[in-house]
Protein backbone atom coordinates (compact mmCIF):
# COMPACT_ATOMS: atom_id res chain seq x y z
CA UNK A 1 0.00 0.00 0.00
CA UNK A 2 1.41 3.54 -0.73
CA UNK A 3 1.83 5.90 1.97
CA UNK A 4 0.69 9.04 1.87
CA UNK A 5 3.39 11.61 0.67
CA UNK A 6 4.13 14.40 2.75
CA UNK A 7 5.25 16.13 -0.38
CA UNK A 8 2.55 19.18 -1.71
CA UNK A 9 0.75 18.05 -4.46
CA UNK A 10 2.05 19.74 -7.64
CA UNK A 11 -1.59 21.13 -8.34
CA UNK A 12 -2.04 22.91 -5.40
CA UNK A 13 0.96 25.74 -4.92
CA UNK A 14 2.51 25.13 -1.16
CA UNK A 15 0.75 27.42 2.03
CA UNK A 16 2.68 30.51 2.22
CA UNK A 17 2.94 31.63 5.84
CA UNK A 18 4.29 35.20 7.65
CA UNK A 19 7.67 34.07 7.33
CA UNK A 20 7.23 33.95 3.71
CA UNK A 21 5.52 37.10 3.07
CA UNK A 22 7.88 39.13 5.20
CA UNK A 23 10.96 37.63 2.82
CA UNK A 24 8.92 38.06 -0.18
CA UNK A 25 9.06 42.12 0.81
CA UNK A 26 13.04 41.87 1.79
CA UNK A 27 13.68 40.93 -1.76
CA UNK A 28 11.48 43.17 -3.39
CA UNK A 29 13.54 45.86 -1.44
CA UNK A 30 16.97 44.76 -2.18
CA UNK A 31 19.29 44.96 -4.95
CA UNK A 32 17.79 42.58 -7.53
CA UNK A 33 14.26 43.45 -6.22
CA UNK A 34 11.70 45.77 -8.15
CA UNK A 35 12.49 49.66 -8.64
CA UNK A 36 9.17 50.75 -7.89
CA UNK A 37 9.38 49.20 -4.29
CA UNK A 38 13.30 49.77 -3.06
CA UNK A 39 12.12 53.28 -3.94
CA UNK A 40 9.29 53.91 -1.42
CA UNK A 41 10.08 55.66 1.91
CA UNK A 42 7.30 56.04 4.91
CA UNK A 43 6.23 58.71 3.75
CA UNK A 44 5.51 57.87 0.41
CA UNK A 45 3.30 54.99 1.20
CA UNK A 46 1.29 57.00 3.49
CA UNK A 47 -1.66 57.63 0.49
CA UNK A 48 -1.31 53.99 -0.35
CA UNK A 49 -2.10 53.02 3.32
CA UNK A 50 -4.94 55.30 3.42
CA UNK A 51 -6.20 54.03 0.66
CA UNK A 52 -6.49 50.49 2.06
CA UNK A 53 -8.04 50.88 4.59
CA UNK A 54 -11.34 53.01 2.80
CA UNK A 55 -10.89 49.77 0.94
CA UNK A 56 -11.30 47.32 3.98
CA UNK A 57 -14.05 49.32 4.59
CA UNK A 58 -15.90 49.02 1.27
CA UNK A 59 -15.22 45.19 1.77
CA UNK A 60 -17.07 45.33 4.83
CA UNK A 61 -20.13 46.81 3.35
CA UNK A 62 -20.20 44.37 0.52
CA UNK A 63 -20.90 41.32 2.67
CA UNK A 64 -18.33 39.62 0.78
CA UNK A 65 -15.80 37.77 2.34
CA UNK A 66 -13.27 36.90 -0.55
CA UNK A 67 -13.36 40.64 -0.79
CA UNK A 68 -12.29 41.53 2.76
CA UNK A 69 -9.78 38.54 2.49
CA UNK A 70 -8.23 40.03 -0.55
CA UNK A 71 -8.13 43.89 0.82
CA UNK A 72 -7.12 42.72 4.09
CA UNK A 73 -4.36 41.16 2.46
CA UNK A 74 -3.24 44.50 0.87
CA UNK A 75 -3.28 46.25 3.90
CA UNK A 76 -0.99 43.34 5.54
CA UNK A 77 0.90 44.44 2.85
CA UNK A 78 0.78 48.18 3.84
CA UNK A 79 1.73 46.82 7.26
CA UNK A 80 4.69 44.72 6.20
CA UNK A 81 6.34 47.63 3.71
CA UNK A 82 6.71 50.02 6.66
CA UNK A 83 7.91 47.33 8.99
CA UNK A 84 10.51 46.11 6.30
CA UNK A 85 11.57 49.84 5.82
CA UNK A 86 12.00 50.11 9.56
CA UNK A 87 13.94 47.22 10.09
CA UNK A 88 16.42 47.93 6.83
CA UNK A 89 16.88 51.78 9.49
CA UNK A 90 17.65 49.51 12.79
CA UNK A 91 14.59 51.22 14.41
CA UNK A 92 12.44 47.87 14.91
CA UNK A 93 11.24 44.71 13.15
CA UNK A 94 7.88 42.85 12.20
CA UNK A 95 8.39 40.68 15.42
CA UNK A 96 8.53 43.91 17.47
CA UNK A 97 5.52 45.61 16.53
CA UNK A 98 3.85 41.94 17.17
CA UNK A 99 5.22 41.90 20.43
CA UNK A 100 4.45 44.84 20.76
CA UNK A 101 0.98 44.19 20.46
CA UNK A 102 0.91 41.10 22.02
CA UNK A 103 2.03 42.47 25.51
CA UNK A 104 -0.36 45.56 24.59
CA UNK A 105 -3.39 43.09 24.75
CA UNK A 106 -2.07 41.21 27.93
CA UNK A 107 -1.49 44.15 29.99
CA UNK A 108 -4.61 46.08 28.53
CA UNK A 109 -6.95 42.84 29.44
CA UNK A 110 -5.88 42.21 33.16
CA UNK A 111 -9.43 40.43 33.83
CA UNK A 112 -8.82 37.66 31.11
CA UNK A 113 -4.87 37.46 31.06
CA UNK A 114 -3.97 38.36 34.99
CA UNK A 115 -6.86 37.65 36.77
CA UNK A 116 -5.82 40.54 39.12
CA UNK A 117 -9.18 42.33 38.46
CA UNK A 118 -12.34 41.48 40.43
CA UNK A 119 -14.20 39.51 37.10
CA UNK A 120 -17.50 40.65 38.92
CA UNK A 121 -16.52 44.20 37.95
CA UNK A 122 -15.66 43.63 34.24
CA UNK A 123 -19.31 42.54 32.99
CA UNK A 124 -19.61 44.64 30.27
CA UNK A 125 -18.00 46.25 26.82
CA UNK A 126 -18.41 49.26 29.07
CA UNK A 127 -16.89 48.27 31.97
CA UNK A 128 -13.40 46.97 29.60
CA UNK A 129 -13.71 50.70 27.69
CA UNK A 130 -13.13 51.96 30.90
CA UNK A 131 -10.61 49.78 32.17
CA UNK A 132 -8.96 49.89 29.28
CA UNK A 133 -8.83 53.85 29.31
CA UNK A 134 -7.82 53.80 33.02
CA UNK A 135 -5.02 51.55 32.17
CA UNK A 136 -3.79 53.56 29.44
CA UNK A 137 -3.87 56.52 31.50
CA UNK A 138 -1.51 55.15 33.87
CA UNK A 139 1.02 54.04 31.14
CA UNK A 140 0.82 57.82 29.59
CA UNK A 141 1.23 59.24 33.29
CA UNK A 142 5.37 57.60 33.09
CA UNK A 143 6.13 59.51 30.39
CA UNK A 144 7.76 62.47 30.31
CA UNK A 145 5.82 66.25 29.20
CA UNK A 146 2.66 67.25 29.93
CA UNK A 147 -0.39 64.84 30.10
CA UNK A 148 -4.35 65.09 28.95
CA UNK A 149 -6.73 62.69 28.29
CA UNK A 150 -6.62 63.90 24.61
CA UNK A 151 -3.74 62.40 24.01
CA UNK A 152 -3.45 59.67 20.92
CA UNK A 153 -6.28 61.38 18.76
CA UNK A 154 -4.34 61.87 15.06
CA UNK A 155 -4.62 65.55 14.21
CA UNK A 156 -4.52 63.96 10.57
CA UNK A 157 -7.76 61.80 11.23
CA UNK A 158 -10.94 62.57 9.46
CA UNK A 159 -12.67 65.24 10.86
CA UNK A 160 -15.60 63.99 12.14
CA UNK A 161 -14.09 61.10 13.27
CA UNK A 162 -11.26 62.77 15.30
CA UNK A 163 -14.16 65.40 16.74
CA UNK A 164 -15.92 62.05 17.96
CA UNK A 165 -13.03 60.62 19.93
CA UNK A 166 -12.31 63.65 21.34
CA UNK A 167 -15.48 64.03 22.68
CA UNK A 168 -15.43 60.51 23.73
CA UNK A 169 -12.51 60.58 25.74
CA UNK A 170 -13.20 63.90 27.53
CA UNK A 171 -16.44 62.18 27.90
CA UNK A 172 -14.99 59.86 29.84
CA UNK A 173 -13.00 62.29 32.16
CA UNK A 174 -16.48 63.36 33.12
CA UNK A 175 -16.74 66.18 31.25
CA UNK A 176 -19.96 65.45 29.45
CA UNK A 177 -23.68 65.97 29.89
CA UNK A 178 -25.69 63.17 31.74
CA UNK A 179 -28.57 63.38 29.31
CA UNK A 180 -29.09 63.78 25.20
CA UNK A 181 -31.26 66.74 25.68
CA UNK A 182 -28.71 69.33 26.44
CA UNK A 183 -26.95 68.19 23.34
CA UNK A 184 -29.58 68.89 21.50
CA UNK A 185 -30.31 72.21 22.47
CA UNK A 186 -26.62 73.14 22.36
CA UNK A 187 -26.52 71.96 18.37
CA UNK A 188 -29.73 74.22 18.09
CA UNK A 189 -27.98 76.80 19.46
CA UNK A 190 -25.27 76.54 17.33
CA UNK A 191 -27.30 76.09 14.03
CA UNK A 192 -29.57 79.40 15.31
CA UNK A 193 -25.79 81.23 15.08
CA UNK A 194 -25.14 79.83 12.08
CA UNK A 195 -28.33 81.04 10.69
CA UNK A 196 -27.39 84.47 12.05
CA UNK A 197 -24.15 84.90 10.88
CA UNK A 198 -25.46 83.87 7.36
CA UNK A 199 -28.39 86.33 7.85
CA UNK A 200 -26.42 89.30 8.97
CA UNK A 201 -23.35 88.54 6.99
CA UNK A 202 -23.99 87.58 3.21
CA UNK A 203 -26.29 90.13 0.93
CA UNK A 204 -28.57 88.55 -1.53
CA UNK A 205 -28.56 89.41 -4.79
CA UNK A 206 -31.88 90.73 -6.44
CA UNK A 207 -33.13 87.37 -7.11
CA UNK A 208 -32.86 86.11 -4.25
CA UNK A 209 -29.42 84.11 -4.01
CA UNK A 210 -26.84 84.41 -1.48
CA UNK A 211 -23.42 86.50 -2.86
CA UNK A 212 -19.86 85.28 -2.16
CA UNK A 213 -19.13 86.11 0.97
CA UNK A 214 -15.84 88.26 1.47
CA UNK A 215 -12.65 86.53 3.33
CA UNK A 216 -13.52 88.38 6.65
CA UNK A 217 -17.31 87.39 6.88
CA UNK A 218 -16.00 83.97 5.22
CA UNK A 219 -14.30 83.16 8.22
CA UNK A 220 -17.21 84.28 10.58
CA UNK A 221 -19.16 81.40 8.53
CA UNK A 222 -16.55 78.48 8.59
CA UNK A 223 -16.16 79.37 12.49
CA UNK A 224 -19.81 78.87 13.28
CA UNK A 225 -20.30 76.01 10.48
CA UNK A 226 -17.82 74.32 12.26
CA UNK A 227 -19.67 74.67 16.15
CA UNK A 228 -22.76 73.53 14.84
CA UNK A 229 -20.31 70.37 13.24
CA UNK A 230 -19.02 69.34 16.05
CA UNK A 231 -22.49 69.99 18.30
CA UNK A 232 -23.72 67.55 16.08
CA UNK A 233 -20.73 65.04 16.47
CA UNK A 234 -21.83 65.52 20.20
CA UNK A 235 -25.24 64.39 19.32
CA UNK A 236 -24.68 61.67 17.37
CA UNK A 237 -22.25 60.23 20.46
CA UNK A 238 -25.25 60.20 22.73
CA UNK A 239 -27.21 58.56 20.11
CA UNK A 240 -24.82 55.49 19.80
CA UNK A 241 -23.89 56.43 15.61
CA UNK A 242 -20.68 57.10 14.77
CA UNK A 243 -21.14 60.42 12.70
CA UNK A 244 -18.21 59.34 10.26
CA UNK A 245 -20.30 56.11 9.07
CA UNK A 246 -23.11 58.00 9.33
CA UNK A 247 -22.46 60.51 7.17
CA UNK A 248 -20.35 57.73 4.54
CA UNK A 249 -23.44 55.90 4.44
CA UNK A 250 -25.57 59.22 3.49
CA UNK A 251 -23.23 60.19 1.13
CA UNK A 252 -23.31 56.51 -0.59
CA UNK A 253 -27.39 57.00 -0.28
CA UNK A 254 -27.10 59.86 -2.16
CA UNK A 255 -24.60 58.67 -5.08
CA UNK A 256 -27.15 55.58 -5.57
CA UNK A 257 -29.92 58.11 -6.14
CA UNK A 258 -28.36 60.22 -8.38
CA UNK A 259 -27.22 57.51 -10.60
CA UNK A 260 -30.47 56.68 -10.70
CA UNK A 261 -31.93 60.44 -12.04
CA UNK A 262 -29.01 60.27 -14.35
CA UNK A 263 -30.05 57.29 -16.30
CA UNK A 264 -33.46 57.99 -16.26
CA UNK A 265 -32.12 61.34 -18.26
CA UNK A 266 -30.09 59.29 -20.24
CA UNK A 267 -32.54 56.88 -21.29
CA UNK A 268 -34.73 59.76 -22.55
CA UNK A 269 -31.38 60.76 -24.66
CA UNK A 270 -31.09 64.10 -22.86
CA UNK A 271 -28.47 65.98 -20.16
CA UNK A 272 -29.94 66.68 -16.65
CA UNK A 273 -29.49 70.30 -17.01
CA UNK A 274 -32.10 69.70 -19.82
CA UNK A 275 -34.65 69.32 -16.86
CA UNK A 276 -36.27 71.60 -14.14
CA UNK A 277 -35.06 71.28 -10.28
CA UNK A 278 -39.11 69.57 -9.97
CA UNK A 279 -38.19 67.28 -12.76
CA UNK A 280 -35.68 65.59 -11.39
CA UNK A 281 -37.50 65.48 -8.07
CA UNK A 282 -40.01 63.08 -9.36
CA UNK A 283 -37.10 60.90 -10.22
CA UNK A 284 -35.40 61.65 -6.92
CA UNK A 285 -38.91 60.29 -5.09
CA UNK A 286 -38.99 57.14 -7.64
CA UNK A 287 -34.88 56.35 -6.67
CA UNK A 288 -36.22 56.65 -2.89
CA UNK A 289 -39.37 54.33 -3.37
CA UNK A 290 -37.51 51.54 -5.03
CA UNK A 291 -35.15 51.51 -2.69
CA UNK A 292 -37.53 50.54 0.06
CA UNK A 293 -38.79 47.68 -2.10
CA UNK A 294 -35.12 46.17 -2.87
CA UNK A 295 -34.52 43.09 -0.89
CA UNK A 296 -31.35 43.23 0.83
CA UNK A 297 -29.15 40.16 -0.41
CA UNK A 298 -25.83 40.82 0.26
CA UNK A 299 -23.57 37.73 1.48
CA UNK A 300 -23.46 38.40 5.20
CA UNK A 301 -19.38 38.10 6.77
CA UNK A 302 -19.47 35.04 8.89
CA UNK A 303 -18.92 36.03 13.01
CA UNK A 304 -19.11 40.08 11.73
CA UNK A 305 -20.91 41.56 14.62
CA UNK A 306 -23.11 44.08 14.35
Amino acid sequence: MNQPSSEPSPSAPPTKCLSDLLAIMSRLRGPDGCPWDREQTSQSLKPHLLEEVYEVLEAIDTGKPSSLKEELGDLLLQIVFHTQIASEQNQFSFDDVANGLADKLVRRHPHVFQQTTDPASITTAQDVSRQWDQLKQQEQATQPGPQSVLQGVPKIAPALQRAFQVQKRASRAGFDWERIEPALGKFQEELNELYAAVAENIPRSPEGTLLPPNLPVQHTIEEELGDAFFALVNVSRFLRVNPEEALRRATNKFISRFHFVESQATLKGKDLRDYTLPQLDKWWDEAKHLERHVPQTSESIKGAKT
